[in-house]
């Protein structure tokens, strides 16, 4: 295929400067990049409990680090990054963002004490903030909507991606070089990413894939920022349907994140497992049946929203709620097997949301502040699910410790995880309240 093709040639991408064969590089390279930054945030997980002893750190401590110390200021910082991503290049952002957390998460191998440790972690949240907004955006703008969807999906495989690498490269490191060396292996490579990105790739033409005249992004005049952001959040917490949704996310990201931060440490602490035991069997369990829950969630959702207007949300409450049983048999089994076994299911259940929650707040989003709306669903997501998920379970933990021993993290994520049968409820009024505005629709007269 030659990279002449132009953008209205058969074979070209309806993108000028686009052709195909440099379209799936960018994909690539922007998934590449995602599954580095979930490398750098999940490799706390599989090191939790070398990094707690080598220390003498607490549960409460780790928690803090691996929940609120990242997520604060990724959420946080994901919004003005977002209004900077509508106004400038890109690809320089996405860069940038990979040099800092790849940067930050290799100086987490040289901490001495908690206060050390907690200001790499720190750093790479602020790195992760320049990920996704400017991704997100870029990937719309090469592709039309007609397939959008579908490369954004492929886009989100790097959480999966991430994870099982993140567990694998870091169990194994740990094991034989210790936990130090695993941030060094797993945190430099991303500065290689990141030139890559600054030097192969380049910024596509904003509106480009949905035919839209070229035109220069507006200045970037800060002082327009925080009235933005304000009405993006009006717009989410007034419609009904958005701010169940984001609700609902919020909710289950909180178990889902509070889980696959500690359930390498749940292992090694009650059933008795290695490290690298529980990083190569974590890495498969949830690189390959996360991985398919989430890809079985979007398809799942889609065709039932094609039957009924709430098809989509009820997939995943329901989706949400079969998981439940299985959660409760899963901790409180004793038989390492069987717990193996039981957890495989849960993982992909636990990951029908995604996709469906992603695409609706996008398609109740004006057209406007769609990649605002996704900046501002995360900054509310994040902080809470990410930052207090992984610090609420070592709080309780260590709440428990006096009167369950070790076996106070195995109760800890137990209890935790009913707040997932809460984002059920969420989902089931989302789409209830679909089905109420198809039907005022319906019932409104055409002008």
């Amino acid at each position: 295929m030659s990279e002449q093709t132009s953008a209205g040639a058969p074979g070209g991408t309806g993108v000028p400067g686009i052709t195909p064969g440099y379209r799936r590089y960018a994909l690539f390279m922007l998934v590449v990049v995602y599954t580095s930054s979930f490398v750098d945030r999940q490799i706390m997980g599989v090191l939790l409990e070398p990094v707690k002893l080598d220390l003498g750190l607490s549960d409460t401590q780790m928690g803090f680090m691996t929940g609120l110390a990242f997520a604060l200021f990724y959420a946080t910082l994901g919004m003005p990054v977002a209004f900077l991503a509508d106004r400038w290049n890109r690809r320089n952002i996405i860069a940038i963002a990979v040099a800092i957390w790849s940067l930050m998460t290799a100086l987490g191998g040289l901490a001495i004490g908690f206060w050390t440790l907690a200001i790499a972690r720190i750093g790479v949240g602020v790195g992760e903030a320049g990920a996704s907004p400017p991704a997100h955006s870029m990937l719309a703008d090469m592709y039309p909507e007609k397939e959008r969807a579908g490369a954004l999906g492929i886009y989100s495989l790097g959480i999966y991606f991430g994870i099982m690498i993140g567990f694998l490269a870091g169990a194994y490191v740990a094991e034989y070089y210790g936990w130090r060396a695993a941030f060094f292996v797993v945190g430099l490579p991303g500065l290689i990413i990141a030139v890559l990105v600054r030097y192969t790739m380049i910024e596509p033409q904003r509106g480009a894939a949905d035919g839209l005249e070229p035109s220069d992004p507006e200045p970037i005049d800060w002082s327009k920022m925080w009235g933005e952001i304000v009405i993006g959040f009006k717009h989410l917490l007034s419609d009904p349907v958005s701010r169940n949704v984001v609700f609902g996310i919020m909710l289950v990201a909180f178990v889902g994140y509070g889980g696959t931060t500690w359930i390498a440490a749940f292992f090694i602490r009650s059933h008795g497992m290695s490290l690298i035991e529980v990083g190569t069997y974590l890495a498969f369990a949830i690189g390959i049946f996360g991985g398919l829950g989430a890809f079985m969630g979007g398809r799942m959702a889609d065709r039932a929203t094609q039957k009924h207007v709430a098809g989509g949300m009820w997939i995943v409450s329901v989706g949400m709620l079969a998981a439940a049983p299985l959660v409760v048999w899963f901790f409180l089994e004793t038989n390492l097997t069987i717990a193996l076994i039981v957890y495989l299911p849960t993982l992909l259940l636990g990951a029908f949301y995604l996709g469906p929650s992603f695409a609706m707040i996008q398609t109740r989003a004006p057209l406007k502040m769609r990649a605002l709306a996704s900046a501002i669903m995360l900054f509310i997501v994040n902080l809470v699910g990410m930052g207090l998920g992984p610090q609420a379970v070592g709080i309780l933990s260590d709440v428990l410790a006096p009167e369950f021993g070790k076996e106070s993290l195995r109760y800890s994520l137990l209890i935790l995880s009913f707040a997932a049968v809460w984002g059920a409820w969420h989902y089931y009024l989302a789409g209830r309240h679909l089905v109420r505005i198809k039907a005022q629709a319906a019932a409104t007269p055409a002008e």
